[in-house]
């Protein structure tokens, strides 16, 4: 080995100790390669253990039988609402957050950061009872079986009221994200994450005094994991932040500050919707032309390929807090340049994966079902949808690009046109009309992808989105 690559290869693992040494950086200056990897890689290991909880829950659920299979995707399809709220008000949490620290106000950014959970709290409330109260006419609308609504409402009921749990784990999060500290977020999701993976075995079969709880158990361990990530956040919130410093005075609602979250929050939280209005038409397209066997297959081929999509989301956040804190540190054509080499990156990344699924899918999925007919259906979605990887991954990093820089409206105008006028309609189309039934759906998703990313790249580099103030 050369000395060349000996200083690169110590170069490389001191930037992946730096990254996960919880320190917070400076990201407006210096080098921007060495910035999206500091960011990124506990970034993408939060979106990882995100990931985590769908594949562990749909591993222990799967084997038993499919109703409950179907009760957990649909369930999941419908709760998408309330990840696009928690999303919405994370995304406009870091974008102000990022702004105010690239501006080197840390008062600021605590404000906001206190602003957002205010606003949070007071709709998720909202949302939980109408969830424990309609819980068994949601996975009607859905199109799930009786059998299906039978065994899987108090599943559902859990985990709708458990929503505010949810809510915070995603916006305390973005609040750290923006702050330039995604190491905090990372923690929280791992520690989630091993009390999901230790509870949920032992809850859904039971163990010694423990009873077996079923698909019961599934909801209980989801929720309790998630809660024990939230209580590390809200210490490390109060406790442990450099930047981020909440005094009791920041509980007073400051209205200009609520207003300007709410600005951002309310298109981010619509492009969300919109996206995961679309995927609930989707699933219940599938439930209808393949029954209780498509709509097992779909959801478990969907936990899949979100256990991957997810750590590549991770990737497009940190083009998000560049783009946030160089706008507020004055240089806009860094805060660009980051955003190009952060797709760059997150194209690899995404190509591989599509490799990947193409080639292993079959092998994939015999880990999760041994039901002939949900097999067939998962191995079909997973290759069909990984077609467009690459697209997806782009994509992603433009888009978060224009939230991180408080442009929420632009994304959320492409969705709207991308998913309601293009993916709903083929899908649609391919299935009843065409015959195609579930698979049709599937081949609706990467073609709707490819054009709402070619959509966002040539809007992107007319460079409107550098004016925004927030």
């Amino acid at each position: 080995m050369t000395e060349t690559n000996t200083r690169q290869n110590t170069s490389v693992w001191q930037t992946i100790k730096d990254a996960i040494s919880g320190e917070e950086h400076d990201y407006t200056t210096g080098s921007i390669r060495k910035a999206i990897f500091l960011l990124a890689i506990p970034m993408m290991l939060e979106m990882g253990m995100e990931s985590v909880f769908a594949v562990v829950d749909i591993f222990f659920v799967s084997h038993l039988g499919k109703h409950a299979t179907s009760t957990v995707g649909l369930t999941e399809s419908v709760i998408t609402i309330v990840y696009s709220l928690a999303m919405g008000i994370s995304m406009a949490a870091s974008a102000v957050v990022a702004r105010r620290v690239g501006e080197k106000n840390k008062e600021g950014a605590s404000q906001a950061a206190v602003q957002s959970l205010i606003l949070a709290i007071a709709i998720t409330v909202i949302v939980s009872i109408c969830g424990v109260v309609f819980a068994g006419d949601i996975l009607r609308l859905m199109g799930a079986e009786e059998a299906t609504v039978k065994e899987g409402m108090t599943y559902t009921r859990l985990l709708m009221g458990s929503s505010v749990v949810i809510m915070l784990l995603f916006l305390i999060n973005g609040i750290f994200r923006g702050a330039g500290n995604p190491m905090i977020a990372m923690k929280s999701l791992w520690l989630a994450n091993i009390c999901n993976i230790i509870l949920c075995p032992l809850l859904i079969r039971g163990w010694g005094p423990i009873p077996a709880m079923g698909l019961t158990g599934a909801a209980v361990a989801t929720t309790i994991g998630r809660g024990i990530g939230v209580i590390y956040q809200l210490y490390t919130l109060f406790n442990g932040s450099k930047v981020i410093r909440i005094t009791v005075n920041h509980f007073k609602p400051y209205w200009p500050v609520l207003k300007n979250l709410a600005n951002i929050a309310w298109p981010g939280t619509l492009q969300f919707l919109i996206g995961s209005g679309s995927w609930i038409v989707l699933a219940s397209i599938v439930a209808r032309t393949g029954h209780s066997e498509a709509s097992a297959g779909y959801q478990v081929a969907l936990r899949i390929v979100m256990f991957f999509i997810l750590p590549a989301w991770g990737m497009s956040n940190a083009a998000a807090t560049l783009v946030g804190q160089n706008l507020g540190a004055g240089a806009p054509e860094r805060a660009e340049r980051s955003v190009m080499t952060t797709v760059k990156y997150n194209a690899i990344f995404m190509g591989v994966v599509s490799l990947i699924f193409l080639v292993l899918a079959e092998f994939i999925i015999n880990f999760f079902t041994n039901e002939t007919d949900v097999k067939k259906y998962a191995v079909s979605a997973m290759r069909i949808i990984s077609a467009g990887y690459v697209f997806y991954g782009i994509g992603m990093v433009i888009g978060n690009a224009f939230n991180g820089a408080g442009d929420t409206r632009t994304p959320t105008w492409i969705n709207f046109f991308g998913f309601w006028f293009l993916q709903i309609p083929v899908a649609w189309l391919m299935a009843h009309t065409f015959g195609w039934g579930p698979t049709g759906v599937f081949v609706a998703i990467p073609v709707a992808e490819t054009a709402i990313t070619i959509a966002a790249y040539v809007i992107f580099r007319k460079g409107k989105w550098k004016l925004v103030k927030v």
